[in-house]
């Protein structure tokens, strides 16, 4: 079952961040998940507002785990860390 990786973020440093997602692009591309949003319009109906929304696409759960946890996403995360406060999920789809 393919599952979504749904992260809510908070920027507080524009350049550390900008390494982290020039990282984390191809980790994520790496591990058969691409992007279905990014940063694009939302409304903020319940919960902390995040003004930064990504939702990416993987094949399974175990895929998007295996991305997050791989060497190479770690090296972004290790960026990203500091430079914002972020809320990630992973949630396998029905279709």
């Amino acid at each position: 079952m393919p599952a979504l990786w749904i992260a809510h973020v908070s920027v507080t440093d524009e350049e550390a961040y900008g390494r982290y997602a020039s990282l984390a692009g191809p980790a994520i591309d790496k591990h058969g998940g691409y992007f279905i949003a990014r940063a694009a319009r939302y409304v903020q109906l319940e919960g902390k507002d995040r003004p930064r929304n990504v939702v990416a696409k993987f094949p399974s759960v175990e895929a998007a785990e295996a991305c997050y946890h791989s060497p190479e996403y770690q090296e972004a995360l290790s960026h990203a860390k500091g430079a914002s406060e972020r809320e990630l999920v992973i949630v396998e789809t029905t279709e």
